[in-house]
């Protein structure tokens, strides 16, 4: 099933964003202020399943690859992403059109300050929360609760966040732009990506300049693994190295299927309407 690649752009503005968040704490903490964990943590998500083996019959085996990609008839899953140095984690619930996404981020010149910025999205509505830690009392000179904060998508520049599907990896959109994919068996898929097929596969991996790949871009290998439950299990791509750019890999899990929590709307206590700080940080 192909998604659209807004679940990307949303990634990206969180990553975006993220760092908007660490260029304000930066300058923040330049102006006092005591090594702390204010910001509080949130427990690390669950390792991924081991990939099983998988058999198919079919014929194509790009076609059994993309059935593999999570669809609305799917349980609530959990996901990572990694693209470049950016690595995303979260949630997605299909039954409910909801999906949560966690960035996490340490300082570059002080790896002890860490912020950790996520977002819940359930269909048109969205919430954030920012979590600082390190320096007490810097969360609260930037004046951003801790608490999940209810955003108004008129107060927003940009799209706002909001439910974009279940494939945020666009794992498929990628899959999509092969001519052929090789079954290895034991449920291994390789096979070599375009990311020159359009906006969509080259929105789909934005650490990647295209253009500076030259040829190269048009010949992107993949391996993809699908579990014994017939669900994607990972799609790691490898990124050549372009002009002063390293080789990297970008990298998507999917797991969890049917023991992830339902994502919900954050009630009472747990949220608040955003303050003005927080769109100044979306908006800039």
């Amino acid at each position: 099933m192909m998604q659209r690649t807004g679940a990307a752009g949303t990634i990206r503005r969180v990553a975006t964003t993220a760092t908007a968040v660490l260029a304000a704490t930066t300058f923040l903490a330049g102006c006092g202020g005591t090594r702390g964990t204010d910001g509080g943590s949130d427990p690390a998500p669950a390792a991924p399943a081991a990939p099983a083996a998988a058999s198919s019959a079919a014929a194509d085996p790009k076609a059994v690859l993309l059935a593999a990609v999570p669809n609305e008839q799917d349980p609530a899953f959990r996901f990572s992403g990694v693209d470049g140095t950016d690595k995303i984690t979260g949630m997605v619930d299909p039954a409910g059109k909801a999906m949560e996404l966690s960035y996490a981020q340490k300082f570059e010149e002080d790896t002890s300050v860490s912020m950790k910025l996520s977002f819940r999205m359930i269909e048109e509505r969205s919430w954030m929360r920012v979590r600082v830690s390190g320096i007490d009392g810097l969360q609260q000179m930037m004046k951003i609760p801790t608490r999940w904060m209810a955003l108004d998508k008129s107060k927003i520049k940009e799209d706002p966040p909001v439910y974009e599907g279940t494939d945020p990896g666009n794992a498929a959109v990628i899959i999509g732009t092969a001519d052929t994919v090789t079954d290895k068996g034991d449920g291994t898929y390789t096979g070599f990506a375009d990311l020159t097929r359009g906006t969509e596969v080259a929105d789909a991996i934005s650490s990647v300049d295209v253009a500076a790949l030259g040829a190269a871009a048009k010949k992107v290998p993949f391996t993809a693994v699908v579990g014994a439950d017939g669900n994607l299990a990972s799609l790691t791509v490898e990124l050549p190295a372009a002009g002063k750019k390293k080789a990297g890999r970008y990298v998507v899990k999917y797991f969890d299927f049917g023991k992830a929590p339902k994502v919900a709307a954050p009630s009472g206590s747990e949220a608040q309407p955003a303050p003005e700080e927080a769109y100044e940080l979306l908006n800039s």
